[in-house]
């Protein structure tokens, strides 16, 4: 009996393919050519041989085969990568108003059909990601593409996550294509400048699913002394000065990103002298403030990192979660302010309030949600993958 040259799905495990999930795990799968190489494209087939998809293989990973296409017409060649990228690009036209900002994400992975591959844009300069074997291999092409396809300078790769890993793929930063960005890139958002550090900063250099969200916080920071707790590069205590704030302290465990904070203040005119930045472990520092009642807030920001990278780290995550939000509960002056988000994909929206919820019975305080927070729109959620939603966020009142 001749081997078949596709991947074969066990029995009844064909239902998520069919509906369009792009994701297919080892243990879904009873067959793979040996003839196939990891990071190449195969075929998808059902126990019975139906058709069911095309994708990238990698046995090294949990997602054995990332589907690209589940048209058996669509070929994978140049032609395909460069519809897929004008697609997303475009659809980023019709989000965007150029006044007000020209920073915002260009290719979302999975939801914009290309899985393992994020863009970022920063003024003139992309910023891209790869965090599988497959996307690896045409990462320099893709690059290239989108250099023509949006008229940049240059793309630079940050392709530093800990995913790769698990795809068998070592860390890589540097320049793929055009021209090295400058240590800082000026960007504006919705009236206010920053500056990005795209090779050294965090994830793509700035949180940019969190740009609308900066700017709902703000309305609530006015005549307010605010806590930005996990602050990074400061964007919202920019935003809170700029709507009205009367004092920010900006808290994280990285001297370098509250030096960028600092910077980033006065790029907008405001005085790091007359703010507060201190640089701690976010957890260590709330307990010792408990002690000291002048150490009270009107609003309390927390944007932490991400706590749970894998499903054996969501129990620790969601601890992690509740302490933290119950440490900003006590700190909360009487109808003060809590801003709270979660990007830990693993947690959904209804698991992170029922953490905030745990919190605020153990903090002994009343709690009223305000506003449901998400990632900006420029990160599309494909319905057929839900966890893309991973982003997060409560706007809440506390007594």
């Amino acid at each position: 009996m001749t081997k078949p040259e596709a991947v074969i799905l066990k029995p009844g495990r064909e239902k998520p393919v069919q509906q369009g999930h792009p994701w297919v795990f080892s243990g879904a799968i009873r067959h793979i050519p040996e003839e196939r190489a990891d990071g190449e494209l195969v075929d998808l087939k059902a126990h019975d041989g139906q058709w069911l998809g095309r994708g990238y293989l990698n046995r090294r990973s949990q997602i054995q085969v990332r589907l690209l296409s589940w048209d058996r017409r669509e070929v994978i060649d140049e032609g395909f990568w460069q519809r897929r990228l004008a697609h997303a690009i475009e659809g980023r036209s019709r989000l965007i108003e150029p006044a007000q900002t020209d920073a915002y994400r260009l290719v979302n992975g999975e939801s914009d059909y290309l899985p393992g591959l994020v863009v970022d844009r920063f003024g003139d300069y992309l910023v891209l990601q790869s965090g599988t074997l497959g996307m690896d291999r045409h990462k320099i092409a893709l690059a290239e593409m989108l250099l023509a396809l949006t008229g940049c300078k240059g793309v630079v790769e940050r392709s530093d996550l800990g995913l790769r890993r698990e795809e068998g793929l070592g860390e890589s930063v540097g320049v793929l294509a055009g021209d090295a960005p400058p240590d800082r890139v000026e960007i504006r958002e919705m009236g206010l400048r920053f500056h990005a550090d795209l090779l050294g900063g965090q994830k793509t250099g700035f949180y940019l699913d969190q740009r609308v969200n900066r700017a709902r916080v703000a309305t609530y920071c006015q005549g307010m002394r605010v806590l930005n707790a996990f602050a990074y590069t400061g964007a919202f205590a920019v935003h809170a000065l700029a709507a009205g704030a009367d004092q920010i302290l900006n808290l994280d465990s990285s001297i370098e990103a509250l030096g960028l904070g600092e910077e980033n203040l006065r790029l907008n005119n405001f005085d790091p002298d007359e703010q507060e930045s201190v640089a701690g472990d976010v957890f260590e520092v709330l307990r010792d403030w408990r002690e000291f009642e002048d150490e009270r807030f009107d609003v309390i920001i927390l944007d932490p990192p991400k706590f749970a990278h894998s499903k054996r780290q969501v129990d620790a995550a969601l601890r992690g979660y509740k302490d933290i939000n119950l440490l900003a509960l006590r700190l909360l002056r009487p109808g003060g302010i809590l801003a709270t988000f979660s990007c830990s994909g693993l947690i959904d929206a209804d698991l992170f309030q029922k953490v905030v919820f745990g919190a605020a019975v153990d903090a002994g305080r009343p709690v009223q949600i305000l506003e449901w927070l998400r990632q900006s729109p420029d990160h599309p959620v494909a319905i057929t993958f839900p966890e893309g939603a991973y982003l997060k966020g409560l706007i809440c009142r506390v007594g």
